[in-house]
């Protein structure tokens, strides 16, 4: 048994890689194979489309948000855990009018191969939104 604090790391990051929208991260855990943080996603803020090669949990703690693979869409909001198999693409972010914050669990030292941006018709089509979103950064 082994009792972990989280890590010393960035609070509060807002994070300009590959995402569209504003998302903010904290990162608690950094090891034993595994990384644990959570990240803000600004209403219609999104991941790129994404793998993780050991696979990924995802618990929704506030708001509302979409969780999206080549075959589903999901909708999820605080309570629901989504688990991502190692390899499945994947992009999760907040509703059109909502704010969304999960807890993310990347399993194998948190590895992640990034991929194709989502575009705005790609989420308006999983969020059910009209297509007014290209005017928004």
């Amino acid at each position: 048994m082994e009792l972990i604090r989280p890590t010393a790391g960035t609070e509060s990051e807002r994070s300009l890689g590959p995402f569209t929208g504003d998302i903010w991260r904290d990162m608690f855990h950094v090891g034993h194979e595994t990384v644990v943080g959570s990240v803000h996603f600004t209403p219609c803020a999104r991941t790129h489309w994404h793998r993780h090669p050991h696979g990924q949990l995802l618990i929704i703690v506030a708001g509302e948000g979409l969780v999206v693979d080549d075959e589903q869409t999901l909708r999820v909001s605080v309570g629901d855990m989504i688990y991502t198999p190692p390899g499945g693409r994947h992009w999760h972010g907040a509703s059109a009018d909502r704010f969304m914050m999960h807890t993310a669990i990347t399993f194998g030292g948190g590895a992640v191969t990034w991929e194709d941006e989502v575009s705005n018709t790609e989420y308006e089509l999983a969020a059910g939104v009209s297509p007014h979103l290209d005017s928004r950064p």
